[in-house]
């Protein structure tokens, strides 16, 4: 992600929040005939050397990629963006013999199938946390939204934890693990929940507050910097932005544009709440907790648990009172059609996650699982 720093020349005004985004995607990588997970240390080392194309990076496994996009500050320029970082991902893995797989587990096979990639972070990532780090196979989705305060950015984590689950269930891609359906729309979330630095945020308050809990879980040795710190949503530690880092791999770019686009408008409205100091819900952890089990384990396809009203809610009603929260925001930025519109694609061909479900229904066949996920996830031609 490059998205800038947020200062600007002299004597100009800095950025408001929300003024730029930008999306970073991880994609595995799997055979094209057979679509198995498929080491590539080739891929992993040319990306090192930064030889692949400018918008790629190493992982910490040789079977996955990523990519960023950069500086965004419409819907159009990040779909752009999106099909443009796509097309270089699969031009890479093609190069390598291999094709890029658009969901946050891969359906059948496990982290057995993988290597870590030779490289200082990850070898140290694997020292910390020994088989936690082995055992990562699992990819994510994360948008950037640009905050150049960190004061206003843990004003706004604060102010969004209670929307985090809504954000999760829209983009559900990983119900299947090491070949069994895990009954969940983001296994993801669960393999990811093992980690000690993990999940929705705490409440902290202020900036200062922010920097003695980083400041602890250092001493402690649970992390090593705040880039360690891998919340549902953080403070970025080397961008001027909030990262929210809650959402499994998008499968179909129309659901990123999607995410990006209500994860930015959150941070505008709770900005401007944050600005007028108007009070901020504090939810118990456990209530979040449990609003993100529900929204791992049932997604678009059952209820979600409103940990401010504490009470069920169908997950449609759930997605239509955020965007009711949001419309007046996405008015006046002229993107409320366009984000309506891609919620309802979202309702009327489901989540990635529940057409993966239909295909293995219908087929039985792994191999037609993960090829529908291939073909759906690097079919740009139209995004």
């Amino acid at each position: 992600m490059e998205l800038a720093d947020g200062t600007g020349p002299p004597g100009t005004e800095r950025p408001s929040a929300g003024a730029t985004f930008g999306v970073e995607e991880e994609f595995h990588l799997v055979d094209p005939a057979t679509y198995r997970l498929t080491r590539s240390p080739a891929l992993a080392a040319a990306v090192l050397r930064e030889e692949s194309g400018p918008h790629l990076h190493a992982e910490i496994t040789t079977t996955q990629l990523e990519s960023a996009t950069g500086i965004c500050c419409s819907l159009e320029e990040l779909r752009a963006e999106l099909v443009t970082t796509r097309a270089e991902a699969a031009g890479a893995a093609a190069r390598a013999g291999v094709r890029i797989l658009a969901s946050s587990t891969h359906p059948f096979d496990s982290w057995q199938q993988q290597d870590i990639t030779p490289a200082p972070r990850y070898e140290a990532m694997v020292t910390r946390w020994a088989g936690l780090a082995q055992q990562q196979d699992i990819v994510g989705c994360h948008v950037h939204v640009g905050v150049p305060d960190l004061g206003v950015a843990v004003a706004i984590m604060d102010r969004a934890r209670p929307y985090l689950a809504v954000l999760l269930a829209m983009t559900g891609s990983s119900p299947f693990h090491d070949g069994v359906d895990t009954g969940h729309e983001s296994y993801r979330t669960m393999w990811w929940s093992r980690w000690p630095t993990t999940g929705p945020p705490e409440y902290l308050g202020d900036a200062e507050r922010f920097s003695a809990v980083v400041d602890g879980m250092v001493a402690s040795g649970v992390i090593a910097d705040a880039s360690h710190l891998y919340w549902d949503l953080r403070p970025s530690s080397h961008l001027p932005t909030l990262e929210f880092r809650l959402a499994d791999v998008c499968t179909e770019v129309d659901d990123v544009v999607l995410h990006a686009a209500l994860a930015r408008s959150l941070v505008r409205v709770l900005a401007g709440r944050a600005e007028r100091e108007e009070p901020c819900p504090r939810p118990r952890a456990e209530l979040l907790r449990a609003a993100r089990w529900r929204a791992a384990r049932f997604g678009l396809g059952g209820e979600l648990f409103d940990p401010l009203r504490c009470e069920l809610v169908p997950a449609r009603v759930a997605v239509r009172r955020l965007l009711t929260e949001l419309r007046d925001d996405l008015t006046e930025h002229d993107e409320w059609t366009v984000v309506v519109d891609l919620v309802e694609g979202l309702f009327e061909r489901g989540t990635s996650a529940s057409r993966q479900r239909e295909t293995w229904v219908r087929s039985g066949n792994w191999r037609e699982v993960a090829a529908r996920i291939v073909r759906e996830g690097t079919a740009l031609e139209n995004s």
